[in-house]
């Protein structure tokens, strides 16, 4: 259970972090695309007999580039690209596994995430990866910030504008991956985009955003998983509806502001 625990702060101040930018820029869409990847990733970690979470980690970086490249160069739009690869991938999933009959796997866990079965390997790499995102976006805050509210003036600031948008699809992708054993793969994004959504409801400026996403991204991670435990239910599932509760109690609150 203190495993589980610490898992769930790294993974809730994790998403937090990442997502603020995922829902300034209006990546949501992206995030849902690259989490539904990780299957496919997964099912080439057990044909190719290594780490699941390794296979996922290069196969979503890959397919996360190839929607923003496709996006960037094509003449289909954004939507449509993550449409196609969203379905392609997990169609390669389905279609791996369904030559791997006999061998032992936990698709539930993994499609719908399982904490309690959270390892020590798995918290170290969560604890790099956290790392690298921190490091990234404390060397590129300025960059990014004008990035995801203004990208215009970034391209006309001089900054490297495909530089650091490529990175940071590369560092969704990685946040994505980790938090595969905590949410799953289909609820990873919904912890990625609802904290940070219910932080921007009540937060007049970017650093309190940020502050308070991390607050609620570790507080839905702790309570659902505590709910979870007493009232027998999917961890993921359980942090994704608590989640939810406090963004329905932040929009009530800035509704009856407004009004």
């Amino acid at each position: 259970m203190q495993r589980a625990l610490l898992a769930g702060i790294l993974i809730g101040s994790l998403c937090a972090v990442i997502g603020i930018y995922v829902v300034l820029k209006g990546m949501s869409f992206m995030g849902a695309g690259i989490s539904h990847a990780a299957f496919g990733g997964v099912a080439l970690g057990f044909l190719l007999k290594v780490n699941p979470i390794l296979s996922s980690i290069f196969f979503c970086v890959a397919s996360g580039l190839g929607i923003a490249y496709l996006s960037k160069k094509s003449r289909i739009k954004e939507d449509t690209t993550i449409g196609i690869f969203f379905a392609s991938t997990m169609a390669l999933g389905i279609l791996i596994f369904g030559f791997l009959k006999g061998v032992n796997v936990d698709l539930f866990g993994y499609l719908f995430g399982n904490i309690l079965a959270v390892t020590l390997n798995d918290l170290y790499l969560t604890l790099l990866v956290e790392g690298f995102v921190f490091f990234f976006v404390l060397f590129y805050y300025k960059e990014l910030l004008l990035l995801v509210l203004d990208q215009e003036m970034a391209e006309v600031s001089g900054i490297p504008v495909p530089l650091v948008y490529y990175l940071l699809v590369c560092f969704i992708s990685l946040t994505i991956v980790t938090s595969i054993k905590v949410v799953g793969i289909v609820l990873v994004s919904a912890l990625l985009i609802i904290p940070s959504a219910a932080a921007l409801q009540i937060s007049n400026n970017f650093k309190r955003a940020l502050i308070t996403a991390i607050i609620f991204g570790v507080s839905s991670s702790i309570g659902g998983l505590i709910l979870s435990y007493f009232l027998d239910t999917p961890s993921g599932a359980t942090i994704v509806l608590f989640a939810t509760i406090i963004f329905l109690i932040t929009s009530l609150l800035t509704s009856k502001k407004r009004d």
